[in-house]
């Protein structure tokens, strides 16, 4: 009963977005209507659904092609997917995650997940990439950057493109695992961007995970 009352509720609101969107007579009010009505189809699933604010939350995420998390809920949806996101690295040596205001970065050791002056991927790195991707999946309202660094062994040119291909073995491994790519970009850093002495930890992959904001898109 409870699958038929949601389906209903989705084939409804839907027709609605829909037909408000087709109403509007410039692009820019058709926009606003999206992402408005986007963020209020998922929240109501939420409730549907859950009925807690939780559920509310992640509903809303289910409107992520309708339009974006209005600014009140944005906190709470990086609160849950950093929760997530801890949870399943916990046991992981070579993974760190940080939080700066609403954005998430995890970062991964380079060692772990590449073998020296290589951009194939190791076999212990997909597992840990499964498990990421399951909650950017999972949390479909927002943007990813996935970015290389190296050290400065090796000239300048050389570890430019090296960052770039281990970011792009990366981004390409979320997407074989369902991440659409429409959320991912790559960019690679090369050795511009140490954070420490030790070459090792100036070696590494991140994932930086941004919310989508309605008006923002």
């Amino acid at each position: 009963m409870k699958k038929m009352i949601v389906i209903g509720v989705v084939i409804v609101l839907s027709a609605t977005l829909f037909s408000c969107a087709t109403m509007q007579t410039k692009q820019e009010r058709g926009t606003a209507v999206g992402t408005g009505t986007g963020a209020a189809v998922g929240a109501i699933l939420g409730q549907v659904i859950g009925r807690d604010t939780e559920a509310t939350l992640i509903g809303a995420g289910i409107g992520a092609a309708l339009g974006g998390l209005t600014g009140n809920q944005v906190g709470r949806y990086m609160d849950l997917q950093e929760q997530e996101l801890r949870h399943a690295m916990a046991a992981s040596e070579s993974a760190n995650i940080r939080r700066d205001q609403d954005i998430l970065r995890a970062t991964f050791k380079s060692e772990s997940y590449f073998d020296f002056d290589s951009s194939i991927l190791k076999p212990a790195a997909y597992p840990e990439l499964s498990r990421i991707s399951d909650i950017l999946i999972k949390y479909p309202h927002s943007r990813i950057e996935v970015a290389g660094h190296t050290d400065t062994k090796g000239s300048e040119a050389y570890n430019q493109r090296l960052s770039e291909r281990r970011a792009e073995a990366v981004a390409n491994q979320l997407i074989h695992n369902g991440v659409s790519a429409q959320r991912i970009m790559t960019v690679g850093y090369g050795e511009s961007q140490p954070i420490s002495s030790n070459d090792a930890m100036n070696r590494r992959v991140e994932i930086l995970i941004k919310p989508v904001v309605e008006g923002s898109m």
